[in-house]
């Protein structure tokens, strides 16, 4: 059963959390003693009439108590035809950290709009770092038409704008659907308030949107995760990298390239679930045997010998800062790319992003909260590597500070 990962982000107060809720509820995919559950908390906070589907989502007693979602919550639904992870992210601007973690790698970005505010500084915010991210599908859902008294007019004003805002963005796939979370209108069953509009609800949409196999159709990419060697009587020359396929697909009997090492062999066997296979997929956790003994450890990454991979110390990149200290020059990092970590520095901060027009701005040379920055990496280690437009999978990293090991930005390489 195929699976699409979904975030949704929008301002403070945009119903995305109550828009989750009545999507579980109303598709009945919420168990009953969570049902009962909710109805308690409901009850508790005043809402004797309804349940607040909010609550679903809003998982932290700060949120609760605040009223909006500070950390990024998820949540995992099943239907007859897929399976589903959203990711509710914040809506308020100082979190711009906890909004990036939680669209990376997803499939689908839902842009709450209220029908009453229009486009507003969150919306370019969140779509801009949908770009930056590069979202295969935009969904712009106008919210609360029941409080525009379903004026097919805001709708197209909205979408209008929308269009002529992003033109600039090179989003790939945009969408709108006009719903209200709150009464439950074009959620999951059209509503005859917004008759006007002919297309799917949200919950026929994320049914039918084609979900990008991207990792299927690119260039094959492993990395080694742990090195297997048991060294027991029956297993005593056994030396297996266990991983999962990053991207592509790989076989028995492949030439190969490890990097950064870029030493030449061929994959004399591929074991799944302690069974030997023929080829492995993307996404499929395996062990790799190579049929020479080569210095291969955790983070190497296997590439076949017909496909090329950057393989460099220094690196074009594009982070958000997420420490709630500023960065400092000559700051000692380390860089982690899935399973492989080299200490790093930042040379030079290029410029700013301006996450409301999309616009770049002077670097001054500091880097604080929530801000993004183009910046000039360099590592202790060759890091090998696909820009992240060409491979999400390998073209994304954290930095971590040294000292601390907080992580304190998250980036992609240009």
């Amino acid at each position: 059963m195929e699976l699409l990962r979904f975030f949704t982000a929008g301002n403070v107060d945009d119903g995305k959390s109550t828009l989750i809720g009545r999507l579980l509820f109303d598709s009945n995919s919420i168990s009953t003693d969570i049902i009962e559950t909710l109805t308690r908390q409901s009850k508790a906070i005043g809402n004797d009439a309804n349940i607040d589907l909010a609550l679903l989502t809003d998982g932290l007693r700060a949120e609760r108590e605040q009223g909006i979602t500070i950390d990024v919550a998820y949540k995992y639904f099943t239907t007859e035809k897929r399976k589903f992870i959203i990711a509710d992210t914040p809506g308020h601007s100082q979190y711009t950290r906890n909004m990036f973690t939680g669209a990376s790698n997803t499939d689908l970005a839902i842009i709450l709009v209220d029908a009453r505010n229009g486009i507003t500084d969150q919306t370019k915010r969140h779509s801009i770092i949908s770009s930056i991210l590069g979202i295969p599908h935009i969904l712009v859902c106008i919210n609360k038409m029941d409080l525009v008294n379903y004026d097919e007019k805001v709708y197209n004003q909205i979408q209008e704008d929308y269009l002529k805002f992003s033109k600039e963005l090179h989003l790939k796939n945009i969408s709108f659907i006009p719903t209200s979370a709150l009464t439950g209108e074009n959620v999951v069953t059209n509503s005859e308030n917004l008759a006007w509009y002919k297309g799917a609800s949200l919950f026929e949409f994320l049914e039918q949107v084609e979900i990008p196999h991207e990792e299927e159709n690119q260039d094959s990419r492993f990395q080694v995760q742990y090195v297997i060697r048991p060294q027991t009587e029956d297993l005593h020359d056994y030396r297996g990298y266990a991983g999962s396929v990053l991207s592509g697909t790989f076989k028995k009997g492949q030439e190969v390239q490890i990097f950064p090492l870029e030493s030449k062999t061929t994959i004399s066997k591929i074991e799944k679930n302690g069974e030997e296979i023929i080829e492995a997929s993307a996404g499929e956790p395996i062990i790799i045997h190579l049929e020479h003994d080569l210095d291969v450890s955790r983070g190497s990454t296997i590439v076949p010998l017909n496909q090329q991979i950057e393989s460099e110390k220094n690196l074009e990149a594009t982070i958000c800062w997420m420490d709630n200290k500023p960065f400092q020059a000559g700051q000692k990092l380390i860089l982690q790319q899935n399973s492989f970590r080299t200490k790093a520095i930042v040379k030079a901060i290029d410029s700013k992003i301006d996450i409301h027009n999309f616009s770049e701005i002077e670097s001054n040379g500091t880097i604080h909260l929530n801000e993004f920055c183009k910046i000039q990496l360099k590592t202790a280690e060759k890091i090998s590597f696909d820009s992240y437009k060409k491979n999400r999978k390998t073209g994304a990293f954290i930095l971590i500070n040294e000292n601390t090991n907080n992580t304190v930005a998250a980036g992609i390489i240009n």
